[in-house]
């Protein structure tokens, strides 16, 4: 059993109120966890993938490993940036204004990004990346070479496909009414969305920052100049400002197009009941009227 894609909309759109008024310490309690979570899935893939030299091989099957991170938001209730993006779902009706959207939004990129980082933190201090006499700590500090170095336009773009990936994941998990069924399409949607290679701000506030880590570790530097070529330039360019800047605001700004853009506004209107349209004409009709009405003189 499940339900049909106009019946998800419809559920997430009464959603998108209940989760914009929750109170400021739980929707980052929320999504500090969600940011774990992606950076679980981020850091299992990476594990899985990094003494294999086959590009597109690697990526196969990091894809396998990766969504168990989120098989564990969409499970354990977490609040996710990029899935959050639908909430824009909410305002055609009005049921959540601009201010509460963004606002919302704001709330659970913070939570994420703290996190990640904290996911971060603990994989390097853990020693995880000793793997492979240290091959995993090189392969750490390369991905996160490559997500800093690519241009604007890439990170963008990349990252409005990924969310296309992701959104869909979601309201593909909302049609499923049994947890088996949730998890299928969360799967097969996200290993394609690596496979692919495309951008999510969330898992890249994992690679990244767990690269700058490894990267203060002269073992991992060593083995990854050695490794791979990456020269001291190309080790100095792995730092916080280039992560913000040439990866995370293109990103994320791509991940809000994909999702709000070309998923969750789109959905809405196609997906709409005759009901509501009708209220939204009436509203429009109201709101023309008021703004052509010129007060007369009192006599």
């Amino acid at each position: 059993m499940f339900l049909t894609i106009k019946d998800a909309v419809n559920t997430y759109k009464n959603g998108c109120k209940a989760k914009c008024e929750m109170s400021a310490g739980l929707t980052l309690g929320k999504s500090f966890f969600a940011g774990m979570m992606i950076g679980l899935g981020a850091a299992g893939s990476s594990v899985a993938a990094h003494n294999i030299s086959n590009v597109g091989l690697a990526r196969l099957v990091a894809s396998v490993v990766f969504p168990v991170g989120l098989m564990m938001v969409i499970l354990m209730g977490a609040e996710l940036f990029t899935g959050d993006c639908l909430l824009s779902i909410g305002l055609p009706e009005k049921d959540i204004s601009p201010v509460q959207f963004f606002r919302t939004l704001g709330l659970v990129y913070l939570g994420n990004f703290f996190g990640g980082l904290v996911l971060s933190a603990l994989v390097v201090m853990s020693g995880q990346l000793n793997y492979s006499n240290g091959l995993l700590g090189a392969y750490t500090i390369k991905v996160a070479l490559g997500k800093v170095a690519i241009s604007p336009m890439q990170a963008l773009s990349s990252g409005i496909l990924c969310n296309v990936l992701v959104c869909a994941a979601v309201m593909m998990a909302i049609c499923s009414k049994d947890v088996t069924g949730k998890l299928l399409v969360s799967f097969f949607v996200i290993m394609l969305f690596v496979t692919s290679g495309f951008e999510h701000c969330v898992a890249n506030m994992y690679y990244i920052t767990a690269g700058i880590m490894a990267k203060a570790n002269p073992s991992y530097a060593s083995v990854a100049m050695e490794s791979y070529g990456i020269s001291l330039e190309q080790l100095a360019s792995l730092n916080i400002k280039n992560m913000i800047v040439n990866n995370l605001i293109p990103v994320t700004i791509g991940n809000i197009l994909g999702g709000s853009c070309l998923v969750g506004l789109p959905f809405y209107y196609l997906n709409r009941s005759k009901s509501q349209v009708k209220v939204v004409k009436e509203e429009k009709e109201s709101n023309e009227l008021h703004s052509n009405y010129t007060p007369g003189i009192a006599r």
